[in-house]
């Protein structure tokens, strides 16, 4: 029985391990599949980025993401490959402690075996009961050796379960071998890409490099056009949260003045009699108020799960300062993110909300903001706006498309996200709220 036990203990171990390795296993692949479908997406806009004659920085911009995309999806082969290893090695260590215990199993089973066939006669049986000093010990023996029989049947059981494990093992040792050569040989492909990369941006890098002096001049140009619409989008939610405060200030002014109104028509006294006073209380209950609150929590629950507000993209420019691609020393700061998508591709509301603002912005095309409770987002550089001011949107409800540049085969997308804080207002990193 206790070899039983320990042969069962090792049975669960292995499944436990085998359920904990496969849990990894599975969150490596579908980190794979997520690298491989960014680095498809980019790769496409970077051919429609090549088909331009002018070389852009969006391209080269590109080219640094799906290097990294590429780099990052070799890490991840090796964390597949070095885990595979690592079930291997564990698997082959179980095999072998199994085979032992099965070896010293069958060596009992024979030494069972052989005192079962010496005593398999009835009588043989019989005697040994018959032989008890009383009936109580007849009995405890009648149980003793039917308990006998009962742990042979369940050692050949697990004799044969352990078999099947072992062969269940070795089964998928093998598979495990094939897939790490598989992934093997797609690393060395990625190598190559990488390289073909690397060559590509240096090529673009030299080539902005010789006119160093018209990307300082177009860099003052777009750092100014990025300081006017931040003062813009700031200036047009200060607004908005006025109207606001204003709204809440006149209702409640008209909750007080109806109060007033009540109490005059309420005498306390009449000929003779006196009366008490009605108490009359008056609620004031602001349903945006109530609305915000919820928006507000239902929109901090979807941190990092929000949709892009573009189908397919790729970000270009991070959010805060980011270093500059060929001006050494030179940081550009940035109130959001750039998502650079297909040509006039589709913009869409990342969560459901109400349109606060439209605005025309000089170098930034049209910009329309949503608030979510305490919260806004931005969307900037569109072309076309399919919402108006006060229209209610839900998620990913294209409220509009964005704007390209003159001899451009991409569009880039600028996204914000705010949240506003009594009368202040405050930027959030908008790659911690889009989904990875």
């Amino acid at each position: 029985m206790a070899n039983a036990s320990k042969i069962f203990l090792i049975i669960l171990f292995h499944l436990s391990f085998s359920t904990f390795a496969q849990s990894t296993s599975e969150k490596l692949k579908k980190e794979q599949a997520r690298l491989e479908g960014n680095i498809t997406n980019t790769k496409l806009l970077l051919e429609k980025s090549k088909s331009n004659t002018v070389a852009s920085f969006n391209e080269l911009k590109l080219i640094n993401n799906q290097i990294k995309y590429r780099e990052d999806l070799m890490r991840n082969y090796d964390n597949q490959i070095r885990g595979a290893e690592l079930k291997i090695i564990q698997k082959q260590g179980q095999t072998v402690e199994l085979t032992e215990r099965i070896e010293t199993l069958k060596t009992q089973y024979k030494s069972l075996l052989i005192y079962a066939y010496k005593h398999r006669n009835k009588s043989s049986q019989m005697m040994y009961i018959f032989s008890a000093q009383s009936y109580f010990e007849a009995i405890k023996r009648a149980k003793y050796l039917e308990k006998i029989q009962e742990i042979l049947k369940k050692q050949f059981l697990m004799i044969d379960q352990n078999k099947k494990l072992i062969s269940s093992e070795i089964a998928s040792i093998k598979k495990e071998r094939a897939y790490k050569e598989k992934i093997i040989d797609e690393k060395k492909v990625e190598r190559e890409q990488i390289a073909q990369d690397q060559v590509k941006k240096e090529e673009l890098y030299q080539s902005f490099k010789q006119q160093e002096g018209k990307l300082i001049a177009k860099l003052r140009k777009e750092e100014a056009e990025k300081e006017n619409l931040k003062a813009k989008i700031n200036d047009a939610i200060r607004v908005e949260i006025a109207q606001a405060e204003a709204r809440r200030i006149k209702a409640e002014a008209e909750a007080v003045r109806k109060a007033a109104e009540l109490k005059k028509n309420n005498p306390k006294t009449t000929e003779g009699v006196t009366t008490r006073p009605t108490v009359v209380e008056v609620k004031v209950e602001l349903a945006e108020t109530k609305e915000l609150a919820l928006l507000s929590r239902s929109f901090e629950g979807n941190k990092g799960k929000l949709p892009w507000p573009v189908e397919k993209g790729s970000i270009v420019e991070g959010f805060g300062k980011n270093e500059h691609p060929t001006l050494s020393g030179v940081y550009t700061n940035n109130n959001g993110v750039d998502i650079s998508a297909p040509k006039n591709a589709q913009v869409r509301a990342v969560f459901e909300g109400e349109v606060t603002s439209i605005l025309n912005i000089p170098g930034a095309g049209k910009v329309v903001i949503i608030k979510h409770g305490n919260y806004r987002t931005v969307y900037s550089n569109l072309y076309n706006v399919y919402v108006e001011k006060g229209s209610k949107v839900t998620t990913k409800q294209v409220i509009g498309s964005l704007l390209t540049k003159d001899g451009q085969n991409t569009s880039v997308a600028h996204f914000e996200v705010h949240a506003v804080q009594g009368s202040g207002v405050s930027s959030l990193n908008p790659s911690l709220w889009i989904a990875k």
